[in-house]
């Protein structure tokens, strides 16, 4: 993974610095609200319902079991014990004291960890594939993409001040784990009469607007990869709506100019930039690819797992993925047990993976888009010893991409922004459905839920989406259906009137229950609607 060089320290360093004056300034009434909002911003501090909440970036999703310790040290000593990871693969406090935030940043920066760019009109965290380096059906590693990304944005003079906040996702895959398309610019690595390179989509989100990105190029060569995403943020920022904070994504623009004429400036524009000399000299780029080489495998030995404990071998199946080197898997750690918080873990929780790492995967997690944990490079001998202390920690859940493995924004519980709670509802839902073998059987159904129309949770790329609105001063769940974040990806459609909490928790039963009677050999949920259509859901929820 990537390690900070003296340049990268210092200008983390620096910040610390200057936001530590700033709140000092803060603290003693030398500047008003109006006037430090913008500063805390730039630094990943947000004033919430009941207190301030830090967002601390995790580029990629990748972080090493120091890293992971010192956000549990942080969780224990300047919060409530306990951190929310989040579906843009970073990780929040939500109970954080003014005062605190400039010894937490610069104990992160000791890490080689910050808040720089979490908030604000600007290029957000860059987003990965959380099995990248591991997956076998990979043409490239994208987090090598994402670094490059990374160190290109970061104080970026030109795009410090978007009309809006900007969202990237590298993926290296046909499979798409990271919900791409449903990003700003949605970039997959691909390779081309042996060349590689990325197909370019841009124009996606969720929000009040949900978009799909539709593609802008289908091959950029790599090399000219960062010129390329210039020109087409150059076109974003010269044009993008500044009056109305609703149509300023680049969506709108990409919708209301269309594709064609969107995709025609950006190759003006491409030119130009071009001609600048942005991209990488080869010396960079091959400093930063070796940082990603594959750790020291073992040879393949042979060892077959014993799966005669059956609750070990529901775990193999469900939350173990295979793994590109023989005698390795990808571990899946859920932060979905039941009646708990989606992605929330405690600091003993966050030490215990950060000890796994360490042990047992070369020192590496990653997060993931749907609020889990990853361990990337397991020794199949090692499933079991790693599965047996996640059981003991609550952290073994068998129910990866089941109807219990929800992703929810932290919703009115927290959020100023929110009108209605999330996480209340996954609980319900979590609980009807407590059954092992029920979640089995009903197989692959993502649920997502957000807390208002901002989509933090995702809803509108569920298989069943919920999202939570205020109804003349009363929580109200409007349900929809047939949404998908991966390589099929599509946005789900409202069912009709909406629901109070126990309504919506008896309407996803119902969908559910018509499913498994509708569903031929082989269907997940999704496909059975997409071959049916809304209409027999719909009746089963309204009779």
């Amino acid at each position: 993974m990537y390690k900070y060089d003296t340049y990268d320290q210092q200008i983390v360093d620096a910040r610390v610095e200057e936001f530590r004056d700033q709140v000092k300034r803060r603290l003693a009434g030398q500047i008003t609200e109006d006037q430090f909002k913008p500063l805390r911003l730039m630094n990943g501090l947000y004033l919430q319902l009941h207190a301030y909440m830090l967002r601390v970036a995790i580029p990629y999703g990748t972080l090493d079991s120091r890293q992971m310790r010192m956000l549990a040290h942080i969780a224990r000593k300047y919060d409530r014990d306990y951190g929310h990871f989040t579906t843009r693969q970073n990780l929040q406090f939500n109970w954080i004291k003014l005062e605190d935030t400039p010894d937490i940043l610069a104990e992160l920066a000791t890490v080689e960890m910050h808040a720089i760019q979490t908030s604000g009109n600007c290029i957000r965290n860059i987003s990965a594939d959380q099995y990248a380096g591991a997956a076998a059906d990979e043409v490239a590693d994208p987090r090598i993409w994402a670094e490059l990304l990374r160190q290109w944005s970061t104080f970026h003079p030109e795009f410090t001040y978007l009309p809006r906040k900007f969202k990237i996702c590298v993926i290296g895959a046909e499979e798409d784990r990271a919900a791409m398309r449903l990003h700003d610019i949605g970039i997959q690595m691909v390779v081309l009469d042996g060349v590689l390179g990325g197909r370019i989509h841009v124009g996606g989100g969720m929000g009040r607007t949900p978009m799909i990105a539709p593609e802008i190029r289908d091959f950029v060569p790599a090399d000219d990869l960062l010129s390329y995403l210039e020109a087409c943020l150059r076109v974003y920022n010269r044009y993008g709506r500044r009056d109305n904070i609703y149509k300023a994504r680049i969506k709108i623009l990409v919708h209301e100019i269309g594709a064609d004429e969107y995709r025609r400036q950006v190759e003006e524009e491409f030119i130009a930039v071009k001609a600048l000399g942005l991209d990488p000299p080869k010396a960079e780029f091959d400093r930063i690819t070796a940082m990603f080489a594959d750790p020291a495998f073992a040879p393949e030995d042979g060892a077959v797992v014993d799966r005669s404990d059956p609750d070990f071998a529901l775990w193999l199946d469900q939350n173990v993925k295979p793994h590109k080197q023989p005698g390795y898997a990808i571990v899946n750690i859920s932060l979905k047990p039941q009646d708990g918080i989606p992605g929330d873990a405690t600091s003993a929780q966050m030490d215990l993976m950060a000890d796994l790492a360490e042990r047992f995967s070369f020192n590496e997690l990653r997060v993931t888009h749907a609020q889990n944990i990853v361990l990337p490079h397991v020794h199949k001998r090692d499933l079991h010893e790693i599965w047996t202390a996640l059981d003991a920690a609550g952290l073994a859940p068998a129910n990866l991409d089941l109807i219990s493995d929800i992703i929810a924004c932290p919703g009115l519980d927290y959020c100023s922004l929110a009108n209605a709670r999330s996480i209340p509802l996954a609980q319900k839902i979590t609980t009807r459905f407590a059954d092992p073998a029920r979640q089995r059987d009903i197989g692959e159904l993502k649920v997502k839920i957000s807390g208002c129309i901002n989509a933090c949770g995702h809803h509108h790329a569920g298989h069943i989406g919920i999202l939570g609105v205020d109804k003349k001063g009363v929580e109200n769940f409007q349900l929809s259906l047939g949404g998908s974040g991966a390589e099929d990806v599509s946005l789900g459609k409202i069912t009709g009137p909406g629901f109070d909490e126990d309504g919506v928790v008896d309407a996803v039963e119902r969908v559910t229950d018509t499913y498994l009677g509708l569903r031929e050999d082989g269907e997940r949920f999704l496909d059975t609607y997409r071959r049916v259509g809304m209409a027999p859901f719909k009746e089963a929820i309204y009779g």
